[in-house]
């Protein structure tokens, strides 16, 4: 039997909009404002194996960073269930999981607290993550005064360096100066060489996705359009992009 890392089934998840209408119908005691649900998620279901690099392909707003999310834990399925059959993940993705307030040095520990690991074993690591983040002294000032290059650096490192047993990419290695993207990119490697780790890469880089990558899933507008070899999954998804 397969040993399974992620188990996705009937995945479903909504958002809620707030209609917009004219400040004077707004004013107007039999006009109310309406909240209308939408599907982000349309009941996907999906299984990755444990040591797998799977790609996930789609345009923008067909609910890639919506389930990489809903993975981590970070949003709740509103129907259907994720089984990550006991395993550790972390989601690196820009803005996600930093306390604004606090400096680069404290986030680390805050994140590590955050993926389940002991205080101790993140000082273990420490200078590990502050030397390959690049911030040198930045590291003790608010994340709030960083620049998105500088917080993904930060993400980056932090993830890179803990290794949690799953890990969820959102777009990170497009980030950054070129020297620290090409050396992002090469641990990313490094980390899929070593088959324990499970990855979702989410990337509009399909020269990326190509050269990393087991398996594809194509989403869109909520449903898997398609999944399977990278190849086939890319060539069909950059044929009907050429369509759009």
């Amino acid at each position: 039997m397969e040993d399974v890392s992620i188990e996705v089934k009937d995945l479903k998840i909504f958002y809620r909009v707030l209609t917009r209408m004219s400040i004077k119908k707004s004013l107007l005691k039999f006009h109310r404002n309406k909240i209308i649900k939408k599907e982000a998620i349309k009941g996907l279901s999906f299984r990755v194996k444990k040591g797998e690099v799977v790609g996930i392909i789609g345009k923008n707003g067909c609910g890639k960073s919506t389930l990489l999310r809903a993975i981590a834990g970070i949003i709740s399925p509103d129907e259907g269930s994720i089984d990550l059959k006991g395993n550790s993940v972390s989601l690196l993705a820009i803005g996600v999981g930093f306390n604004e307030e606090l400096s680069g040095y404290d986030n680390i520990f805050l994140s590590g607290m955050l993926l389940g690991i002991e205080k101790e074993q993140v000082k273990e690591k420490l200078n590990e993550i502050i030397d390959f983040s690049e911030l040198e002294n930045d590291i003790y000032k608010p994340v709030r005064t960083y620049s998105s290059g500088m917080r993904s650096k930060l993400a980056f490192s932090i993830t890179a360096i803990l290794e949690t047993d799953i890990i969820l990419i959102d777009e990170v290695l497009s980030v950054g100066d070129v020297s620290f993207k090409e050396k992002s990119y090469q641990k990313i490697k490094e980390l899929i060489l070593d088959k324990s780790k499970t990855v979702l890469l989410v990337s509009h880089d399909t020269s990326v996705l190509l050269e990393l990558c087991d398996y594809m899933i194509w989403i869109s507008d909520g449903i898997i359009k398609k999944e399977g070899n990278t190849h086939e999954v890319i060539t069909a998804y950059e044929a009907f992009m050429k369509k759009e």
